[in-house]
């Protein structure tokens, strides 16, 4: 289901905080749901930038009639505020911890509540409980063994509803052009950003977007959750119209996004390479309505459709294989232009889509609950290629080789290395991986470089298109 709650958040001798949570759980049983997301402000303060990333355990039962109890519990990084030296006050090193329990009433296509939430920040101002309202929304997909992954999918009569969804998966490229900024930044910014796009009908569809600077402005954030609609023109060819509201940002003195709102309307067009990729180019107007910074944005993106099934019996498609990988990430040996820094400890996710047995496309988010250079919020988005020894379900273990290239604090970074998965059952399995990561090599040096060791757990499934 995805999640969406709210809450003010007092802070010691600042304004108050305003945070949206957005997140995206899977259900494992009656009760548990697991899955990752994050917090942005809105519409107090001046903390335009602010963002936290991090995992969720949920727990939900009924109690009677459509009314039933929750709770959880979210762990991860991030910061931000005002300024670059006023992070530390409000952000502390980083290290983000949210607890919370309420009631909710179902009414079917969604569901309303209230928590009782407390949130605190490492060494921070923040640490405070408050009320929060939410939102749940169920939505679904099939799913398979990961074991069938690149097998024949056998669309039986009684397999399920009418129609399944089709979802999209697009990562992309985008250069915000200032207009007229008022921040200390007047630079082009370069993003590197993630869509996922879940369609509800054969065209209209709701999508979140996370997105990072690279150059520009290195690790600019922002985040969007909005809808959108699809124009088929031809077999091949597409027109996308999609509105986003959210928060974003890199303190409001360097890029003024006031308290973080954001709404960004965006126009694309898509030219399909195969059935299931495409190559869309887009135009779009970024703003903050109660701030100055407004922006034209351009981009280049490649998507990812995973298709849906008409209900016949007999339709034949394939499974795709996917992972997500959580894992605790130590970066040690850090060095930053030659000098010695603390080790940094970070809290990754890492999707994997399975092109065929030896080979799959990472994407990787981290951020970190220590400080880095003295200040909270490092992050790196990456993404790159795999290559993997093949599936057996007689032999665990498996290993792996990738090499991703995204951004960091400091700029564009390369990042390989090598590991391992040990299955436990068809769907879950231990994950561990090691090595190293540089950002900005050549005539200027190192200005960036880490040995890293990271260990955790892999959900892995497979989805069925045709």
């Amino acid at each position: 289901m995805l999640m969406l709650d709210y809450q003010i958040v007092p802070v010691a001798g600042n304004k108050s905080v305003d945070l949206i949570g957005f997140h995206v759980l899977n259900r494992f049983n009656d009760w548990l749901y697991l899955g990752i997301g994050g917090h942005a402000p809105l519409f107090k303060g001046e903390y335009g930038g602010f963002m936290v990333f991090d995992a969720t355990a949920h727990v939900q039962r009924k109690l009677f009639g459509n009314v039933f109890a929750d709770a959880g519990l979210s762990l991860g990084g991030g910061g931000g505020g005002k300024s670059v030296q006023q992070s530390r006050i409000i952000s502390g090193t980083g290290g983000f911890i949210k607890a919370y329990a309420g009631l909710g009433y179902d009414f079917g296509d969604f569901s309303l509540g209230a928590h009782v939430s407390r949130i605190k920040f490492t060494d921070s101002a923040i640490d405070h409980t408050q009320l929060a309202v939410y939102l749940q929304a169920p939505f679904s997909y099939p799913v398979g063994r990961y074991a069938d992954a690149g097998q024949p999918a056998l669309l039986s009569a009684n397999s399920g509803p009418a129609t399944d969804s089709e979802n999209m998966l697009s990562l992309g490229l985008d250069t915000i052009d200032q207009i007229d900024p008022q921040g200390t930044n007047k630079r082009t910014i370069g993003l590197v950003d993630m869509q996922f796009s879940h369609f509800m009908t054969e065209n209209s569809y709701w999508f979140f977007n996370a997105a990072a600077g690279y150059r520009g402005r290195p690790l600019y954030n922002q985040a969007f959750g909005g809808a959108g609609y699809r124009a088929r023109l031809s077999p091949s060819v597409a027109l996308y119209v999609q509105l986003g509201i959210g928060s974003g940002g890199y303190a409001p003195e360097i890029i003024d996004t006031g308290p973080g709102l954001l709404v960004y309307p965006k126009l694309s067009a898509e030219y399909l390479i195969t059935k299931n990729l495409g190559l869309s180019l887009s135009a779009g107007y970024l703003f903050a309505p109660k701030a100055t910074s407004k922006n034209y944005t351009f981009g280049a993106a490649l998507n990812y459709h995973i298709h849906g099934a008409d209900n016949a019996s007999g339709a034949v498609g394939v499974y795709n294989g996917y992972r997500f990988n959580l894992f605790q990430q130590t970066q040690f040996n850090v060095k930053f232009r030659g000098d010695d820094q603390p080790r940094l400890n970070m809290l990754s996710i890492q999707m994997d889509k399975q092109i065929n047995d030896h080979v799959y496309i990472p994407i990787q988010v981290s951020g970190a609950y220590t400080a880095y250079l003295g200040f909270p919020g490092y992050g790196e988005l990456v993404a790159g290629l795999g290559l993997q020894t093949r599936f057996d379900k007689t032999d665990r273990l498996r290993f792996f080789g990738q090499l991703l290239i995204g951004a960091n604090p400091n700029g564009p970074i390369v990042k390989g290395g090598i590991g391992m998965n040990y299955g436990v059952s068809d769907r879950l399995a231990v994950y561990a991986t090691a090595g190293q990561t540089l950002a900005r090599l050549g005539a200027i040096g190192q200005k960036f470089r880490a040995d890293y060791l990271g260990i955790g757990v892999t959900y892995r499934f497979s989805v069925p298109s045709w």
